[in-house]
């Protein structure tokens, strides 16, 4: 005689079937348990997880190289020459690519082709993707307009009351952050998955050259502005930023928090440091910067980086590479160091073939604990 099976076992056995699935799902080809990965956005992207799991794995191997604008210029070249070649001045000299690549897209805002250093967002759209295939970190800056006026990022009229819920200035602050949105959505790897980025908005706020900074607004502004900023991204249907907070450089545990937001709304934390004092006081305050946001960091179990930075002193030091920077960086937990633009020989702040400190570059680049992207590519998952 015939059984019939128990439909209460059935369901409880396609129940386990459907968890397992789940759990499946929810890991990558590595083994990475996405649902063990909390970021700020509760909705991010497996991929921008991922990309959390991988920035903290790198910073437990040593520091990754970056660099503004790696391949859309250099000294004496343009993207415009051959737009879809990836080329670099750090390769030229090294032999590989930076392992993270930072972009700006001010002007975004205002609709435009360009950014505000004449990049075209359709080239950064391909590099992007060619870069991101590689095993690349991209991290994108927003040197935005000031809303109020229409004037520059450096325009020091306050202006952050206005766009905050209720000010005058509102409705185009919204629509601002919906193209902002349209840019990081269209930013698609070859299979059409939307890449993960390391967005740095409204960075060195502890400064007053930023009309979002110091003096020209009160951090309670500055931390609501990041708040509802981030929340317009999410309503715009973004989840695939990391949010990376970075003040200029700090002088205490106090001023870096006096902006900041929160950790459920920070995923990495970062401070940008260039030699304006000197090469003595620059090394000194590099590495007691790097321990405060370590100290930081590790109580918020998050990454951090010294989101930028770069020899002012153009042309003038040939070592200081090796003597100068990489003192303040060793054994700092880093996860990443982001030089500043190659715009021109009067104004640059990495190396190039033929400057005076290159082959002091050379001699950084070969240290073991500097990892540029074939390095970092063999330790990502």
């Amino acid at each position: 005689m015939k059984t019939t099976p128990d439909v209460k076992y059935i369901v409880k056995r396609l129940f386990i079937l459907l968890l397992v699935f789940q759990l499946i799902a929810c890991k990558s080809a590595s083994g990475v348990d996405f649902n063990a990965i909390q970021v700020a956005d509760t909705e991010a992207t497996n991929a921008t997880k991922l990309l959390y799991h991988n920035i903290q794995k790198i910073s437990k191997k040593g520091i990754a190289f970056g660099h503004q604008d790696a391949t859309a210029y250099g000294i004496g070249w343009k993207h415009e020459d051959e737009p879809k070649l990836l080329r670099s001045d750090i390769k030229q000299i090294t032999g590989d690519f930076p392992a993270v690549h930072g972009y700006d897209i001010g002007h975004i805002e205002l609709g435009r082709p360009h950014n505000l250093d004449t990049v075209s967002f359709d080239l950064m759209r391909d590099h992007i993707q060619q870069l991101y295939e590689k095993g690349a970190i991209i991290t994108m800056s927003w040197h935005l307009d000031n809303p109020v006026t229409n004037g520059s990022s450096w325009d020091k009229t306050p202006a952050v009351p206005a766009i905050l819920e209720g000010g005058e200035q509102r409705e185009k602050y919204v629509l601002w952050v919906q193209r902002l949105a349209d840019f990081f959505n269209s930013l698609k790897d070859k299979s059409g998955n939307v890449i993960p980025v390391v967005f740095r908005p409204y960075h060195e706020m502890n400064g007053s050259w930023f009309w979002w900074g110091g003096d020209n607004l009160t951090p309670e502004d500055y931390k609501q502005l990041w708040k509802e900023t981030q929340q317009l991204l999410k309503q715009n249907n973004v989840h695939s930023l990391l949010y990376a907070y970075s003040p200029n450089t700090i002088s205490s545990e106090e001023e870096f928090d006096k902006y900041y937001p929160g950790d459920e709304f920070v995923d990495i934390l970062g401070v940008d440091i260039y030699n304006h004092s000197g090469n003595e006081a620059f090394t000194r305050d590099v590495k007691s910067n790097l321990e405060i946001v370590r100290k930081k960091a590790r109580l918020a179990g998050k990454p951090f980086a010294l989101t930028e930075t770069g020899n002012n002193n153009f042309g003038e030091d040939p070592n200081w590479w090796t003597t100068t920077l990489y003192p303040g960086i060793k054994d700092s937990g880093a996860a990443w160091l982001l030089l500043w633009r190659n715009a021109r020989p009067s104004h640059y702040f990495a190396t190039y073939p033929g400057e005076i400190s290159a082959q002091d570059f050379k001699e950084f680049a070969e240290l073991e604990d500097i990892l540029f992207l074939d390095e970092v590519e063999d330790i990502i998952d």
